[in-house]
């Protein structure tokens, strides 16, 4: 059995890619998209007729309206591939306004369901910044589940947990990269692989805390840097991987077992906590990690947002 194989036993896999082409040949339960990877999706010849079609169908609407039929445009074909959800995310402008994304995603959910396709299969993707978990929490209550993307702390996470949001995206390689930018020279790889990487820290503390306390919203690692993050976390909720570490975890036969298991967390002395927006606010400025990695990842999707808004424009 290959590794790929070995870790769907264990953990629901997901593809992290917007070209449903390469989603075909890895047979995930479940895809994420976001702006960056549909706009390297629909640079790719084989997507700019579907770029040129959703643009001449729906020219003369305004720019958000037809970037929004085109991302239902690749989830619907998405959803044609694989069995279970597949993650749409609200223009990352919106990042800091709560009834904005809260609009955006309704009427995500309605072009969908315009397509025939159940309100169930869809994950709306939101930052998970404060008003972004705010605006998840509230599109939970109204029927539409979530995807809390660019999760880097813990009090982000715990948030997101008294939220009731279906499920959160920590960014596993953004925080490695950013402790071995950051010790520089001192930086050791070999006692910052596997259990020791940071990032995988991170989402094993996540994914012990909610298990220990019954916290139903779903743990998916992202952002992945190398196939030893993914090993290290066998057995989260969830593991949404590019194209390439699929690859590589599809064509190695070595053993894998479960690391992550929710009757052990269940076990850990842990404590519980809660934060109200100060609280939260302050939790998250005192983790510099966390700031900069948030705020840079909302700018780069906030960049990808206007190239995509470039590209509809030219078409």
């Amino acid at each position: 059995m290959n590794q790929l194989d070995a870790l769907k036993q264990f953990t629901t896999v997901v593809a992290d890619t917007g070209d449903f082409r390469q989603i075909a040949v890895f047979r995930p339960t479940d895809a994420t998209t976001n702006p960056s990877l549909i706009l390297k999706a629909v640079q790719k010849p084989e997507y700019q007729l579907l770029l040129a079609q959703t643009v001449a169908q729906y020219r003369g609407r305004a720019p958000d309206e037809i970037m929004d039929r085109l991302l239902v445009r690749f989830g619907c074909e998405i959803l044609s591939i694989i069995p279970g959800r597949v993650s749409t995310e609200v223009d990352a402008r919106l990042s800091f306004d709560a009834n904005a994304t809260i609009t955006r995603a309704e009427r995500l959910i309605e072009l969908y369901q315009a397509q025939g396709i159940h309100i169930d299969r869809v994950l709306i993707k939101v930052a998970a910044t404060w008003e972004g978990i705010q605006a998840a929490g509230e599109l939970e209550r109204r029927g539409i589940h979530t995807n809390l993307t660019l999760l880097f702390s813990f009090c982000q996470a715990v948030v997101c947990g008294q939220a009731r949001v279906q499920l959160i995206s920590p960014f596993v390689g953004r925080i490695y990269d950013w402790y071995k930018k950051s010790a520089g020279a001192a930086w050791v790889e070999a006692d910052n692989t596997q259990g020791n990487d940071p990032g995988v820290r991170s989402v094993t503390q996540i994914f012990n805390y909610y298990k220990k306390f019954g916290i139903a919203t779903e743990v998916m690692g992202a952002s992945f840097r190398n196939v030893g993050q993914i090993t290290a976390l066998a057995g989260c909720d969830l593991l949404t991987i590019s194209p390439d570490l699929l690859a590589t975890l599809s064509a190695t036969q070595a053993p894998l077992t479960r690391v992550l298991d929710n009757r052990q967390a269940q076990t850990m002395a842990i404590t519980h906590l809660t934060y109200d927006e100060a609280g939260f606010r302050f939790a998250l400025n005192q983790d510099a990690m966390a700031t900069e990695k948030l705020a840079e990842g909302i700018r780069a999707f906030c960049t990808d947002a206007v190239r995509l808004d470039q590209l509809l424009l030219a078409a």
